[in-house]
């Protein structure tokens, strides 16, 4: 094998295979990312034994991270980009002398980046990746502009008229506290990366929850008499009528935090027996915009949305329940086809998050805008790429098939858990087997499961049976990599963020013919897979394999 640099001296030194040496070379090479990095995520070396080697190599200090005083971290020469791009931490400076911490004395990129940025002599002080990663993610979050001195008077959120607002309004003026409270709710959940924040009434307490990574956890409980004033606030602050307490109302809020940065929050509140439940769902604009290596496709599936997305027509569906990430993919794959020389036109329920250069209707059955009624004055308005929020009837089905049919790209969702039961659904709905064979380009079911803490994710000794029985092959076995959740401080019980989990199958001919055939979802499932197409559980089993998520996360995402 052709090693070089500190790979082949880690080799030689006994401290990682040659096959995983290789094989991080390779990955960091494709992500762009340090090889240090890599084989340590990946468990392939020791972090410490690492950094000593590394530190001999290059002649350099090695620094114990957990003992020092994050206090003395220098702030405000380096930026967070610079940080976050090249996983390095600015330890101290004296005179024009800048040390910073790096586990990858190889990227000399950063030295000479951070140098030209600074004007100082930059110091490389080596310490382990591990250690580095945990310290890189709490030095932004603290360091993080749009959070620094944040006072409440700071916060700019949009309120239509309000001047009309009076001052006795419950959850104004006079409730400081009141205002502090939501106001510190809406931003540790902005901060904690939180998609969902709960606010509950019940008989003898109120609690406040937040969805992380998929997950309900609790992390308030205010005193139940402020439930009313608590609901008095956030309706005043997305614009709904406060007086009415007897029925579900929909409402938004735009939080400005920074100059350059917003968020979007879509409120429902709904009547229950102990008060108005609030559910807020958090909108950041800059999940739309992440770019399609950042959602976790396998190559083969990447390169066949690539594909389906640089037809010129067909029908690309996304399925899956709520809050797989469905909105996600199709916004990544609205923000590729964006361009001046296409005219993109989208109906959504809500609109959730605003794309600049891209038309976007909220459908509103109330006035007879469905998605039906949306898409029919779409074809009007000489559209090259459609985007249909979701097909619920035969009528909206229909339409969008002729569209796809007549030199449209299509993107659609539909609430179904797999590719073969999505084509089903369609022909349940009434779409003849033909429109379905020769409209369907692609179809994507997806889950979002929790990805493992790259700080402090552990090896996980998981006998070959259980493997066996979960759905591992023996190749996956013997060529994985497998961890489990442990916890530190900077993840929650082991997990940090999501990483998405898919079945992308393409109409092949041969799937073409079951469906033309009237094959159900289980011979449409036995024919993609043939044809090659992993089913959600395959790819599942893959992300496990590859030590991103582990196997409890993957049985709790998808069934056998």
């Amino acid at each position: 094998m052709n090693l070089n640099g500190l790979a082949r001296s880690l080799h030689q030194a006994g401290l990682i295979e040659a096959e995983h040496a290789q094989q991080a070379l390779e990955i960091a090479k494709r992500e762009k990312s340090s090889f240090i990095t890599v084989a340590i995520q990946k468990g392939y070396a020791d972090a410490l034994q690492v950094a000593v080697l590394a530190s001999t190599e290059f002649g350099l200090p090695l620094l114990d991270l957990a003992a020092f005083d994050t206090e003395l971290l220098v702030k405000d020469i380096v930026s967070n980009a610079l940080v976050e791009k090249h996983k390095v931490l600015p330890l101290f400076k004296r005179g024009n002398r800048l040390f910073l911490a790096q586990s990858d004395p190889s990227n000399i990129t950063a030295i000479d980046e951070i140098k030209f940025n600074t004007g100082m002599n930059v110091e490389p002080v080596i310490v382990e990746e591990n250690k580095l990663a945990a310290m890189v993610e709490k030095f932004i979050s603290a360091e993080d502009s749009t959070f620094d001195d944040f006072d409440d008077d700071d916060l700019d959120v949009d309120i239509e008229n309000p001047e009309d607002k009076k001052d006795d309004e419950p959850g104004t003026g006079d409730d400081a506290p009141i205002v502090r409270f939501v106001n510190k709710m809406l931003l540790d959940a902005i901060k904690g990366g939180s998609s969902d924040i709960h606010f509950e009434p019940y008989e003898k307490r109120y609690r406040v929850r937040y969805r992380t990574d998929g997950v309900l956890h609790e992390v308030s409980s205010p005193p139940v008499n402020l439930s009313g004033k608590i609901a008095a606030r956030l309706k005043v602050m997305s614009q709904m009528d406060i007086s009415e307490r007897r029925v579900p109302q929909d409402g938004r809020i735009k939080m400005k935090i920074s100059k350059n940065k917003a968020i979007d929050f879509r409120v429902n509140s709904l009547p229950t027996l102990w008060g108005e439940k609030l559910v807020l769902r958090i909108l950041d604009p800059s999940s739309a915009k992440m770019g399609i290596d950042a959602l976790g496709y396998e190559e083969g599936q990447k390169a066949l949305y690539m594909e389906a997305l640089a037809q010129p027509q067909g029908m690309i569906l996304v399925t899956g329940p709520t809050g797989s990430g469905k909105t996600v993919s199709l916004y990544t794959g609205l923000n590729i086809l964006n361009t001046e020389e296409t005219n993109i036109s989208t109906a959504e329920d809500p609109v959730e998050i605003n794309l600049e250069g891209i038309n976007q209707v909220n459908v509103n059955s109330k006035v007879g805008l469905d998605f039906g009624e949306a898409l029919r004055s779409f074809l009007r308005q000489d559209p090259d790429i459609v985007m249909v929020g979701e097909i619920r009837d035969l009528d909206t089905a229909s339409i969008a098939i002729k569209a796809a049919q007549t030199g449209h790209l299509v993107l659609s969702t539909l609430h179904t858990n797999s590719a073969p039961e999505t084509l089903t659904r369609l022909a349940n709905m009434g779409v003849p087997a033909f429109n379905i064979a020769t409209s369907v380009s692609l179809i994507i079911a997806q889950r979002l499961g929790r990805r493992l803490c790259s700080a402090c994710k552990q090896p996980a000794d998981i006998p070959e049976q259980v493997l066996l029985d979960a759905g591992l092959t023996e190749e996956l076995i013997a060529n994985g990599e497998f961890f489990q959740p442990k916890g530190c401080d900077v993840c929650n019980k082991g997990y940090k963020g999501r990483v998405g989990i898919y079945e992308v199958v393409r109409i092949t001919p041969a799937l073409s013919k079951i469906i033309m055939d009237g094959g159900n979802s289980l011979e449409i499932a036995a024919v993609a897979k043939d044809e090659g197409f992993n089913n959600l559980r395959t790819s599942a089993l893959e992300k496990v394999a590859q030590g991103v998520t582990s196997l409890e996360e993957a049985n709790r995402v998808t069934a056998d």
